[in-house]
């Protein structure tokens, strides 16, 4: 019946349930984000049984404890833990100020799929992976989920489906075209500029940019994500055509929130891989099979890539963009900038 959920639109739903304060259930356990978590909600999870915090396997190193689950530690909640309790050992800020955080004990038998699935979603989410659970049965109306589906959904490429398009002149170009592309799985829309008139049946000069608020919009000095963007389409515009894709993964796919968390972090001192480790996220989260939707979706199947990270041009030769130049996109460096430049050749591979 097609009044019934489909997988994806009950794993967006799942996904709004944990950003506001709702637990979920997954697997026979109920999993609620330790970010969004009412102090209520904790105490009726703990009336249930004996929880666990799953965190990765990233932040169990980060506060010393043993990950037997390949990828995520399942962490014994003491019983007279409180929200603060949880939130010092999800959310890292602190940890220099308060750095003891232990002895933290960890399980090691038993099925940690839910537990991986849960925090796959709360990452999807945006929310830190940090999700409290307890095995019990499900109070009617929270979101029901199987662990395996999840896993697969999250995993998967979502279609990108045109939503609307229209003639936008920019400075740097004033025949541009802008197009919005929604995905099936309930994320964030994502844009494409069109400059020019570029033929379908030769490379297009392409940029695949993450979105970043404060570079953008803001002219953060932090990192070279405007600079990027503007150098970008100025070069397209001085050729006369090309396609810069805007995806809408804003701090590598971790957003906004968290990446603020990362740069208070950057000002404890750690570099920009550190800060997002410290968090319990991967260097890049970002999804760049998005990239070569959407220029497949415009009619594109060869690009020459303006990008410095030889991550992206593997990602578009693996899926179907034969990239016959990759374009080099160096900006100038400042005092505020150079660490983080650093850390993306050395740590990252960037080629700057």
């Amino acid at each position: 019946m097609s009044l019934i959920p489909t997988l994806a639109e009950t794993v967006s739903r799942a996904r709004a349930d944990l950003r506001m304060g709702l637990p979920v259930a997954i697997g026979g356990h109920l999993a609620a984000a330790v970010e969004t978590l009412p102090p209520q909600r904790l105490a009726d999870m703990k009336a249930l049984g004996r929880p666990v915090l799953a965190i990765t396997e990233r932040q169990a190193e980060t506060l010393k404890a043993r990950a037997y689950d390949g990828g995520l530690a399942r962490v014994k909640v003491p019983d007279d833990a409180d929200l603060a309790w949880l939130r010092g050992l999800a959310d890292p800020a602190d940890d220099l100020r308060m750095p003891m955080k232990g002895p933290l004990f960890t399980e090691r038998d038993g099925d940690a799929t839910p537990h991986m699935a849960a925090l796959a979603l709360a990452k999807s989410a945006q929310l830190l992976p940090a999700v409290l659970m307890v095995r019990a049965p499900a109070p009617a109306g929270l979101t029901l989920l199987a662990p395996g589906q999840v896993l697969a959904q999250l995993a998967g490429e979502a279609a990108m489906a045109p939503v609307a398009a229209a003639r936008l002149p920019l400075a740097s170009a004033e025949r541009s075209r802008l197009h919005i592309f929604r995905p099936d799985d309930g994320g964030a829309e994502h844009y494409a500029i069109e400059i020019g008139d570029p033929p379908r049946d030769a490379p297009v000069l392409t940029r695949l940019h993450s979105a970043c608020f404060t570079g953008d919009v803001l002219g953060s000095l932090k990192c070279d994500c405007g600079p990027q963007l503007r150098a970008a389409l100025e070069a397209m515009g001085q050729a006369g055509a090309g396609v810069l894709l805007y995806l809408n993964q804003e701090g590598r796919g971790i957003g906004l929130a968290n990446k603020m968390r990362a740069y208070d972090l950057q000002n404890q001192g750690f570099d920009t891989v550190e800060a997002n480790h410290r968090l319990g996220f991967e260097d890049d989260e970002r999804d760049f099979r998005i990239g070569a939707a959407l220029l497949k979706r415009l009619g594109f199947a060869q690009a020459r890539l303006m990008t410095n990270n030889p991550r992206k041009v593997a990602m578009l030769a693996s899926h179907g963009i034969e990239v016959t130049q990759r374009v080099p996109l160096i900006t100038a460096r400042n005092r505020f900038n150079s660490g983080y430049l650093d850390a993306k050749a050395e740590k990252s591979g960037h080629l700057l």
